[in-house]
Formats: structure tokens, C-alpha cells, sequence
């Protein structure tokens, strides 16, 4: 019997939220928040999620970043701050049968946030990716991760999502799942010497 707030990749979805050009110039260690979007992207691709993004005002803001872009072909685009407000994101998760959504992105305060207050009053189960979520400012971060907590969002991390959507070892995409764990190991430490010179 599983824990009702477990994921797997039969009920869970993943939502990138506004990734883009010029939002993303202003978030601290925004390679590395790019670098574990990716390997969010590249496993729940992996193991059969249904993948969605969207993109905030690309006329002002940018498109979605180029490492990301390639992994996203279909962005809609919005003006109000949730995802919500996409009617096509929304009929596509329940469509698929997603009834948990995991979310990345940026502002963890803004879209982020009441992306995930709206997901949430529409009685799906919210899980946020923390090491793939940021905003300029940490404590705008920090209150949102608090706020959204205590509202009953589930936090969690990259490579803690990827093994549960696995599930085992048995699982037919483990061992392409295991390469990008290794890749995203590899990019982080490398990632981490740079910024030690």
C-alpha cells in the first residue's frame, strides 16, 4: 500500500513555469537551477510523464531558455501569473490522468506560487521541486517555499522525484534514468570547481 502523497509516473505530471531569457539573467546560480530543470525534464520524459510548460508575456520577457527550449516544443503563453489560467494545461493533466503535479520554475513568489494555490483549490495534489524553483530575492523564495507548505504543497528535490517516479530498480527506464543521475552529479561538481576558482 502506497502513502497517498507518494508520486509515481502513472498519476504525476511536471510543469515548467516561465523559464525565460530575461527573468532567468536576474536569478542567483540560475545555471544551476537550469541544469536541474533539465534532469527534471529529460527523466520524467524518461519514464512516460506528461510534460507541460508555459511562458509569462515572451514579448517583454524573453522565450524560454535555450537548454530548455529544445526539451519544451509546445509553451503557451499567458498574461495572468498561474498556469491555471491556461485552460489547455489544466484539460491536459486531467486528460492524462495526472492528479499530482510537479512544479519548477520561477518566481517561486509569483507565478510559482499562485500557480500552485490554484493547482491546489482544484484538487490536485501540488509538489514543488526545490532545488529547480528560485526567485531574485531568497527571502522571497523562502516565504513562498513556507507559505506554500503550510497551504499543503509537498516540497521535495530533482533526484527525489526522479527515484520515485522509478519506483525501483526494476523499472524499464532505471538505467537511463541512472545516466542522467550520474550526468547531473558530474555538471554540479564541475559546476561547483568553477565557481571555487
Amino acid at each position: 500500500m502506497l502513502h497517498p502523497t507518494r508520486m509515481s509516473a502513472g498519476d504525476t505530471g511536471l510543469l515548467v513555469i516561465d523559464v525565460q531569457e530575461k527573468l532567468m539573467a536576474k536569478i542567483p546560480d540560475a545555471s544551476t537551477i537550469t541544469r536541474n530543470m533539465a534532469f527534471l525534464i529529460d527523466c520524467a520524459q524518461a519514464v512516460g510523464l506528461t510534460v507541460q510548460a508555459t511562458e509569462q508575456y515572451p514579448k517583454g520577457l524573453g522565450g524560454t531558455v535555450a537548454d530548455l527550449a529544445s526539451r519544451l516544443p509546445n509553451r503557451p503563453e499567458k498574461l495572468a501569473f498561474s498556469c491555471c489560467a491556461v485552460a489547455e494545461v489544466i484539460d491536459r493533466f486531467r486528460q492524462a490522468g495526472c492528479h499530482k503535479i510537479l512544479l519548477c520554475g520561477i518566481e517561486a513568489h509569483v507565478c510559482v506560487q499562485q500557480t500552485a494555490l490554484d493547482l491546489l483549490a482544484l484538487d490536485f495534489r501540488v509538489y514543488l521541486a526545490a532545488d529547480a524553483i528560485s526567485s531574485r530575492y531568497a527571502i522571497d523564495r523562502d516565504f513562498a517555499f513556507r507559505r506554500l507548505e503550510r497551504a499543503g504543497c509537498i516540497l521535495t528535490t530533482c533526484e527525489a522525484a526522479a527515484f520515485e517516479w522509478l519506483g525501483g530498480s526494476d523499472h524499464p527506464s532505471f538505467k537511463q534514468v541512472s545516466r542522467l543521475v550520474q550526468e547531473r552529479m558530474k555538471d554540479l561538481a564541475e559546476g561547483t570547481q568553477e565557481t571555487d576558482r
